[in-house]
């Protein structure tokens, strides 16, 4: 499974909820968490602790402090603390779509907005609501998130189901996290993901810098955007078909084609491009469907954009650019109304001139 595809807050649904039940299970589940954290001073300290544990906390309290010293990220509890939650994921979120749609079942929110998914802190619960919506016709997919965002509500943690990753992933999920912390527009997604993907991109490029390393490994992300180019394609050539007036017999075999032609692509990738490299073998392999395919493009959508609006921002007294002016900036685009903030975006976007300073 793609991790970064599931570093969506499926807990912020905890400001409000269709059902009673739903709202219980969330308020047990974040508190369950919280009363799981212990201040990462304390766990370092332990002579207990494993020593590839503390090495990881003592990596997050650096990033933690780079990121409010350097980024001008908030400076605040969240990421001071740990919690082992001994399971494999924080959350799971359960997409779904209609069987002749690309287009996820959407579940608003007073003060998040509408998200395409609904998030559970039990894996059971998960299945239970999927099955649910699969008997109302709808095509369902069960992802597990390992990290999410409260925005600020709570201090969150960092949590077990992040330690297990690379340097590289921790650091930059904690820059990401504080980025919807920042900032967070309702109801836009896309927005949102975009913004806080070119902090975590730039950010980690610049911690890399200041600590001596090489920049993160272009190659890795070059397949990042092709896998993600790739599933982009068909949810697009599904969206055709679908608006199309063939029978919806027809519309099946079709799409079952497209889903085969994506495997294809994907193969011919991995067998060349990649030299072998199949990260994605496990997605690829298992059951292809339009609820699937709904996360994708939510991450990267206006990462250049940003990157764009980054270089547009005048150099600080040490050289670099203003990354307070930056944050001011994306703030202005988000305040406008949503069809001017696109078209702010898409200028951004298209103006590639700054993108190699």
């Amino acid at each position: 499974m793609r991790r970064f595809l599931f570093l969506i807050p499926s807990a912020l649904a905890l400001s409000a909820c269709s059902t009673v039940g739903y709202y219980a299970h969330l308020a047990h589940g974040e508190y369950s968490l919280m009363s799981a954290r212990q201040p990462i001073d304390k766990v370092i300290a332990d002579p207990k602790t494993d020593p590839a544990l503390k090495s990881k906390l003592e990596l997050a309290e650096q990033a933690r402090a780079f990121a409010s010293d350097h980024l001008k990220l908030p400076r605040n509890a969240s990421y001071t603390r740990y919690a082992d939650l001994h399971r494999a994921y924080a959350t799971w979120n359960v997409f779904a779509a209609e069987e002749f749609s690309v287009e996820p079942l959407k579940h608003c929110f007073p003060l998040v907005g509408c998200i395409g998914y609904r998030g559970y802190y039990d894996r059971a619960r998960a299945e239970q609501e999927a099955t649910r919506l699969h008997a109302q016709g709808y095509e369902t997919y069960i992802g597990g998130s390992t990290a999410y965002s409260t925005l600020g509500w709570f201090a969150d943690p960092i949590l077990n189901t992040m330690i297990r990753w690379g340097d590289d992933e921790l650091i930059g999920t904690i820059f990401h996290e504080l980025t919807h912390q920042k900032i967070y527009i309702k109801d836009d997604t896309e927005f949102n993901e975009s913004l806080a993907m070119f902090v975590q991109q730039e950010g980690l490029q610049q911690w890399r810098e200041l600590h001596g390393l090489p920049r993160a490994d272009v190659a890795e992300l070059k397949r990042d955007e092709e896998f993600t180019a790739l599933v982009l394609q068909t949810r697009e050539r599904l969206k055709t078909l679908y608006a199309s007036a063939v029978s919806k017999d027809e519309m099946r075999r079709r799409k079952r084609e497209e889903i085969e032609r994506l495997r294809s692509d994907y193969f011919r990738l991995r067998d060349t491009e990649w030299h072998g490299r199949g990260d994605d073998d496990a997605w690829i392999n298992s059951d292809i469907n339009n609820a699937k395919l709904a996360p994708f493009g939510l991450y990267n959508t206006w990462v250049a954009a940003f990157a764009t609006l980054y270089k547009k921002q005048p150099l600080s007294a040490d050289g670099a650019y203003d990354w307070s002016k930056f944050f001011d900036a994306a703030a202005a685009i988000g305040k406008l109304d949503a069809d001017a903030r696109k078209r702010a975006l898409r200028e951004l976007k298209n103006d590639q001139s700054l993108l190699n300073k």
